[in-house]
């Protein structure tokens, strides 16, 4: 049996077996660099790391044509009233898996934080970190709502602004369905051909997923090294922690609402999994997952082509847990008290926000600090939790990938028990 690339799928399990070795390996020895305290040894994996940002941008360099090519295509071909279904549906999955998620927040962050104890010592040794962070420009939400119509699609492509060139793109394609025959087929047959050149490109990049990975992994571990303890420890092991637990529940739900195998769904989210906590970048990962699902899962390409590009742009599952866990952690150093009413705002006022969160690293912990500040939290100690995300960011991506996949299964399900 052979894939949409032309090689046989065996060799798609082998590739990502090796990157997920390659992705331990080099934890392993970036942890043993940092302990040996090696100039030399940190200089060779300073000569590494730039391989790791060439195998990303190799990725990043598809993710454009790809989205555009692919949903005129599935657009084009399936005509207005299909798109309108959709993108109803999807919405309705989005906040359902969003909705759940926070559950999961709300019912085991507050217990897991009552057993931390922070002396003071400790806490204002963390709040001193935070004294170099630089809050960027946000948009407001009129603003982002204007900005998703682009003056430019062109400019919209080169920032990477992914949302707006989605509406430009489904314009466009429904559209070119309305026009004559004979002049719209040429063009689809066109973008046609791209999507699949794109397809067969992404496929080699991903043959070097694991020399790509071990280069990211390896300077990563050796920055981070194992000098992670006390207060700063348990935040960062009980927010991974609920990330983690939110990614296993979208299991359940993908193999139930979209009638697929369990072990089918894990090893078609897999590669695409190893790829997100390479990167800790969601759009990087997008070609892995769109051959995941058209390939691995068998999804049909007029739904994956238009819910996935989607997903990445809107669906942050994130946000719940981490206005959750957040908080509930400023509280402990700053020696402020939440209470149940004052967690659960936080969380649903994250379901909410979570659509509009600009896509910069950290814009959701920066959107938060005036939320934070009505419950009582001070605004600069956003500036804490920004200076210890580098390691919850790697789960905030896993969960996000694994919910998007998810997500985008059980759309498929729906459109095939409708006859969509």
């Amino acid at each position: 049996m052979s894939n949409a690339t032309g090689k046989p799928a065996t060799s798609d399990s082998r590739t990502a077996l090796l990157t997920l070795v390659a992705l331990l390996l080099g934890l392993a020895l970036g942890l043993t660099v940092a302990a040996s305290g090696s100039t030399e040894a940190a200089r060779v994996v300073g000569w590494l790391e730039p391989i790791g940002t060439l195998w990303v941008n190799t990725i990043r360099m598809t993710v454009i044509p790809l989205i555009v090519s692919s949903l005129i295509v599935a657009v084009s071909s399936a005509g207005p009233r299909t798109v309108g279904r959709l993108g109803t549906r999807a919405f309705v999955v989005f906040l359902a898996l969003l909705s759940a998620v926070a559950v999961i927040s709300v019912l085991t962050a507050p217990p897991l934080f009552s057993m931390l104890a922070v002396d003071s010592a400790a806490a204002q040794s963390v709040r001193g970190g935070a004294e170099a962070i630089q809050r960027p420009e946000l948009p407001s939400f009129a603003a982002w709502l204007v900005a998703l119509v682009p003056v430019n699609p062109i400019k919209a492509a080169a920032d990477g602004a992914i949302l707006p060139l989605i509406v430009f793109t489904l314009a466009f394609s429904l559209a070119l369905g309305r026009v004559a025959e004979n002049v719209r087929e040429p063009l689809v047959g066109f973008f046609g051909a791209v999507s699949q050149a794109m397809t067969t490109l992404v496929g080699w990049i991903l043959t070097l997923a694991p020399i790509g990975v071990f280069a990211l992994a390896l300077p990563l571990a050796t920055k981070l090294g194992a000098g992670i303890f006390g207060a700063v420890g348990f935040y960062l092991a009980a927010h991974s922690g609920i990330l983690l637990l939110s990614t296993l529940f979208l299991y359940p739900c993908a193999v139930l609402l979209g009638r697929v195998s369990p072990g089918r769904f894990a090893r078609a989210i897999l590669p695409a999994q190893i790829v997100a906590v390479s990167t800790r970048s969601s759009m990087a990962t997008l070609p892995t997952m769109l051959l995941a699902a058209q390939r691995g899962l068998a999804l049909p390409q007029s739904v994956t082509s238009f819910a996935l590009p989607l997903a990445v742009s809107t669906l942050r599952l994130n946000q719940p847990v981490s206005w959750v866990v957040a908080p509930l952690f400023l509280g402990k150093l700053y020696g402020i008290e939440l209470d149940m009413t004052q967690i659960i705002t936080l969380a649903v006022t994250a379901l909410l926000v979570s659509f509009s969160v600009p896509g910069i690293p950290s814009a959701g912990l920066f959107m938060a600090a005036p939320f934070f500040a009505t419950v009582g939290l001070p605004p600069e100690g956003i500036g804490v939790l920004i200076a210890l995300d580098h390691v919850p960011d790697v789960f905030k991506t896993l969960v996000n990938v694994t919910g998007h996949l998810a997500s985008v299964t059980i759309l498929a399900r729906g459109e095939t028990a409708t006859g969509g």
